[in-house]
């Protein structure tokens, strides 16, 4: 990788490579066990947004029971792009983001002149048709092995779930007692089963005061006692695995370029698409060189601007199915250090954040896999 980057680890130790992992640790036939996880008759993943190994390592005093699990751990990879659309839908598919499509933040539509934002996503476009890959809860419950899907009730019937997560049963949660609760019921209710508890707040805290902050360190103790209240709650034969779907970093004021009001930055684009620490740029036809040099030379010093085809072929997406490319832009800009570039007019919440996320730096990319079992 370049300088600083750590690429993806498809197939050797990423999120795409949990699901199956799990699964296969179920006895569901046909699953790969890349992750090398004992076999069990009941799993967990706990998953908090946000949470990446470098920030959690950097803040063991505030989390002490993960702390504890640390040792003799070591972090996977998560997705490309490093955001919670394409890294959640990595790990419900258990499929690099090549072959599921949900290939950032926001992606282009068909036409390439109109984008849609993963998470929020768009009423005319089919999750199904979208993202047709069967998931884990899908592949699971064929297998007999009974499937939920725990968080907040907001997200049960959107888009976003049903493209990245159908196929298990939605079980609403609303706060930390909630999840915990859910999912010693869950883990309960059959002989074999899996249960999905997703958690977020961790991720809010960063994003607004950065994860090199108090308000991030309270919401990481809170987080802590989270982890350690599933584990409390475990049924024999079990185990809880502890992940996130990418950590952050904390990007300054000054930081900050607009990729929108730079003239030479803004000339020949199209579409600007992803989010500010790794923005996808659909140019207009025949601009598409231009665009290249120009973001190239603007950025110097401050992002890797790469071409479509360079970024497939280092493998960032995993393997792109035929007809997929199109929804990753023709010039991807990955910023490092303390950069984000951002879009006040298109984007004016999300371009005042202070907690950033995107790019491959390790801050980014590196997620806890940690495993809890029974009286842990």
């Amino acid at each position: 990788m370049d300088g600083t980057f750590e690429a993806p680890r498809y197939g050797a130790g990423s999120l795409a490579d949990l699901g199956p992992s799990v699964l296969a640790s179920l006895g569901v036939p046909g699953e790969h066990d890349t992750l090398g996880l004992p076999p069990v008759r009941r799993a967990c993943v706990l998953l908090i947004d946000g949470m990446g190994w470098e920030a959690l390592r950097a803040n063991r005093a505030h989390a002490p029971f993960l702390s504890g699990l640390l040792d003799g751990a070591a972090p996977i990879t998560a997705a490309f792009p490093t955001t919670t659309a394409t890294s959640l839908t990595t790990l419900g598919t258990g499929c690099p983001p090549g072959g599921h499509g949900v290939v950032g933040y926001q992606v282009a539509l068909p036409g390439g002149d109109r984008a849609m934002n993963s998470l929020r996503w768009d009423p005319e476009v089919d999750p199904e048709t979208w993202q047709p890959r069967r998931t884990v809860y899908q592949r699971a419950e064929a297998a007999g092995v009974r499937t939920a899907y725990v968080a907040d009730g907001a997200f049960e019937d959107s888009g976003f779930t049903r493209a990245s997560a159908r196929g298990g049963r939605y079980v609403p949660a609303g706060d930390r007692a909630a999840l915990v609760d859910a999912a010693a019921s869950v883990l309960r209710s059959a002989e074999r089963c899996y249960a999905f508890v997703y958690h977020s707040d961790l991720d809010t805290a960063g994003h607004l005061f950065g994860v090199d902050s108090p308000q991030w360190r309270l919401e990481l103790g809170r987080v802590d006692r989270l982890a350690e209240a599933v584990a409390a709650a475990l049924p024999p034969d079990s185990a809880c695995y502890v992940t996130a779907d990418h950590g952050m970093v904390d990007i300054s004021p000054e930081g900050r370029i607009d990729v929108e009001g730079d003239p030479d930055l803004a000339a020949g684009v199209r579409l600007l698409t992803g989010e500010a620490r790794v923005r996808q740029v659909h140019a207009l036809p025949g601009a598409r060189a231009d665009v290249l040099a120009a973001w190239r030379e603007g950025l110097a010093g401050r992002a890797i601007v790469v071409e479509r085809e360079d970024a497939i072929a280092r493998g960032w997406f995993g393997p792109v199915t035929p007809g997929l490319a199109p929804r990753i832009g023709d010039v991807l800009a990955l910023a490092y250090g303390d950069t984000a570039l951002v879009a006040p007019e298109a984007e004016p919440s999300e371009s005042r954040l202070v907690g950033q996320h995107g790019s491959l730096t390790p801050g980014e990319v590196r997620v806890p896999l940690l495993r809890v079992a029974p009286g842990t």
